[in-house]
């Protein structure tokens, strides 16, 4: 059969309508789709302008914070020596002016434990040196006959890593010195597979039920969150020749230089 030259025509032009219809379509949900991911980028520009700005102005009121506190800590141990200078008797200006070392003391170790807040790397044997002495100076009194020790090779840590250790050799110590007796031993060590810190003390030890991970105390509970936080493991065991308490924290070691 034959089909007619103008009824083939017709279909042509249909057929090319159609596609132009549909053509058209396509460029216009392009178009549409173009203008929805602009004005979303936009609206994610401006979310990210947003959170900067939160972002500086919480770093803006922290730092606000810590120059408020460490100033208050001077007024105290100034009004402190203040005091005992005039105090009437010699007991009470030597418990005065231990109070006010003791004052002055913990606004090192916070000033320290912060030191590392804008810096990228921390050479962190220098740093627990300096941690320590200022521990040392607020946490173990003056003839006691105690002694806070650090002892290892120095490495090179990114602050990421170094700000929780800090933190968690600060609460460490805290704990040795209020329930420990004998000198406190901080070690910094290398295994063949990670990183090695360690706080030991030669106090009575843990009871043999200790469970680290039902621990109620605060400092405790501070201590697994910062061991977490680093990806690193927390160890309980008895100390050098089998006498107090070793506590450890091991890390990947490829963060070290």
């Amino acid at each position: 059969m034959t089909i007619p030259i103008a009824a083939t025509g017709r279909e042509l032009q249909r057929s090319n309508r159609h596609a132009a219809s549909r053509e058209t379509g396509i460029w216009k949900d392009y178009a549409e789709t173009k203008v929805e991911l602009a004005a979303a980028l936009l609206r994610e520009r401006e979310l990210l302008r947003e959170k900067s700005a939160l972002l500086q102005r919480q770093d803006m009121l922290a730092q606000e914070f810590e120059h408020r506190l460490l100033n208050s800590l001077q007024v105290i141990v100034s009004l402190l020596s203040l005091q005992s200078r005039a105090a009437t008797t010699v007991e009470a200006a030597a418990q005065l002016n231990i109070a006010a070392e003791r004052v002055a003391a913990f606004g090192r170790v916070h000033r320290r434990l912060h030191l590392l807040d804008h810096q990228k790397s921390v050479g962190f044997k220098p740093y627990l040196q300096h941690l320590c002495e200022d521990l040392a100076d607020l946490l173990l009194p003056p003839g006691a006959g105690r002694a806070l020790v650090l002892t290892g090779t120095n490495v090179k840590l990114p602050t990421a890593l170094g700000i929780p250790l800090g933190f968690i050799v600060s609460e460490l110590i805290t704990n040795s010195s209020k329930y420990a007796k004998g000198d406190i031993i901080v070690r910094i060590e290398k295994s063949a597979t990670a990183q090695v810190l360690s706080v030991s003390d030669g106090g009575p030890g843990l009871p043999a039920e200790f469970d680290v991970a039902s621990s109620k105390g605060l400092g405790m509970k501070i201590i697994q969150a910062l061991v977490k936080q680093i990806g690193g493991t927390l160890q309980f065991a008895p100390g050098d020749d089998g006498r107090g308490t070793r506590v450890t924290v091991a890390f990947a070691s490829q963060f070290v230089s």
